[in-house]
């Protein structure tokens, strides 16, 4: 395992990195919300451990909880949010060709990171 990255929205940690996925445990903290975004050459799955899991995909909002999963396609517009008093534990798995962290396109970002 890698060493913890912190994120203005909480952390995540590089579990394993394979030929064509990356799978990686996040905590987003309440409050916490990732921007909205997409990425030309990978999928996500998002696993819930633990917490409440606020997603959206493209225009639909859907609420995930404690052993709850989804996927995110290749190019869709998404977010993730912690709208709860909790950590939000999430596994996150990325499938593609290319799966460097530059790889995301940001529309919108609380944190105004570019």
């Amino acid at each position: 395992m890698t060493s913890i990255v912190s994120k203005p929205w909480g952390s995540f940690q590089v579990i394993e990195v394979g030929e064509k996925y990356i799978i990686k445990r996040m905590i987003v903290k309440p409050g916490g919300k990732l921007s909205l975004q997409s990425h030309q050459h990978r999928a996500e799955h998002w696993i819930v451990v633990k917490g409440e899991a606020e997603v959206t995909i493209e225009e639909d909002i859907t609420i995930l909880h404690s052993g709850e999963y989804i996927l995110v396609p290749l190019h869709a517009k998404h977010r993730l949010a912690n709208n709860y008093s909790e950590d939000l534990i999430i596994i996150e798995i990325w499938y593609g060709d290319n799966l460097e962290e530059k790889d995301i396109i940001r529309y919108e970002d609380i944190y105004n990171r570019k």
